[in-house]
């Protein structure tokens, strides 16, 4: 989820990291083992000046598959929930409606079950998970097409172009 947020002008900064779990200072064997209640995010720093949360939201949808609980393309387990982590109540409202939004548009003929929850404290990832994509452009673009995410957002969503596409996400 780094590389459309890191394109996006107006965003300062991304960060892996894991939220929503009971473990302090998780790391990632633990939280992709399970049972810590954490999920991976990237918490996105932006300038409200220059992009506004709806856009955030936009790009977030445009880059997950909202229509799968407990798994994103070939990754699987609670960790790879999707969710939206929120920090206010008008983030909450506009989470809220963007979902509702994305359901009454009809584009799904099954449920978006992604939620919109609290945010809790925010653990960074460690190092190696960092901007990833830039340290192994390979093995990231061979990760993604082999996981099929490039396939499953081409047909959930169809060629988007702009800031937040998945085509966009590979052009780096």
């Amino acid at each position: 989820m780094e590389p459309p947020y890191d394109k996006l002008d107006g965003v300062l900064s991304t960060t892996s990291g894991y939220m929503g779990g009971h473990v302090e200072k998780p790391t990632y064997n633990q939280v992709t083992r399970g049972g810590t209640g954490h999920v991976e995010v990237v918490q996105v720093e932006y300038d409200p000046a220059v992009v506004d949360y709806q856009k955030l939201l936009d790009v977030y949808w445009r880059n997950v598959d909202p229509l799968t609980d407990n798994r994103q393309f070939c990754d699987v387990g609670e960790s790879y929930r999707p969710v939206i982590f929120v920090h206010d109540d008008d983030q909450r409202r506009l989470a809220r409606m963007s979902k509702r939004e994305l359901i009454d548009s009809g584009r799904f003929d099954q449920p978006v079950v992604v939620p919109v929850e609290q945010a809790g404290t925010f653990w960074p990832a460690e190092d190696y998970h960092q901007d990833y994509y830039r340290k192994n452009p390979l093995r990231y673009k061979f990760y993604r097409f082999n996981c099929g995410r490039d396939a499953r957002l081409e047909a959930l969503w169809g060629e988007t172009g702009g800031a937040g596409s998945a085509a966009d996400a590979l052009r780096d």
